[in-house]
């Protein structure tokens, strides 16, 4: 492995509790609810799951293992959903309240709930454009206000060896 994909590479090696996180992040429809609301384009295909994860706005925090996140009190949710057959697709997450956060999106192409780098998709807020580390955690920090946020991400696919790009057909 090229020593510039090795960044992305440790993305997929983090560690993870796949259940933290989700009775947090999961969107109940109440009125009073601080809610992001995920567009998600660009899909390679209609296969697998989606799953978003939401950080601190800091580079020390921003991709973390959810457990040290939780376990020092920080910043952590997260939402999954089987990706959808045909239309339109949404993912819903409930915010912990208005706030400046960190959102990566992953679309788990193969359902085995980890990263790969060959075969997975990966979102971030604000469509920050990607090299072969991950972005700051500032491209990709988006500010919710009271109720619920509606952002666009648009997933990148690995591209030849040394790059991450979204595909030229957008689903």
């Amino acid at each position: 492995m090229s020593v510039a994909l090795l960044p992305l590479a440790l993305m997929a090696s983090l560690p993870s509790t796949p259940m933290l996180g989700i009775a947090e992040g999961r969107c109940r429809g109440e009125a009073q609810e601080t809610a992001l609301l995920i567009d998600v384009r660009g899909l390679k295909d209609r296969q697998g799951h989606l799953k978003a994860e939401l950080y601190p706005p800091n580079d020390e925090d921003f991709l973390a293992d959810d457990n040290i996140l939780l376990a020092a009190g920080k910043t952590f949710r997260r939402a999954e959903m089987a990706v959808p057959q045909r239309g339109p697709v949404s993912l819903c997450l409930r915010l912990p309240g208005p706030g400046v956060y960190a959102l990566s999106l992953l679309h788990d192409r193969d359902a085995n709930r980890k990263f790969g780098l060959s075969i997975d998709g990966i979102g971030f807020a604000n469509n920050p454009r990607l090299g072969l580390s991950k972005p700051s955690a500032r491209q990709v920090a988006f500010t919710a206000g009271p109720g619920t946020t509606r952002i666009s991400v648009t997933m990148n696919y690995r591209r030849g060896l040394f790059s991450f790009g979204p595909i030229e057909a957008v689903r």
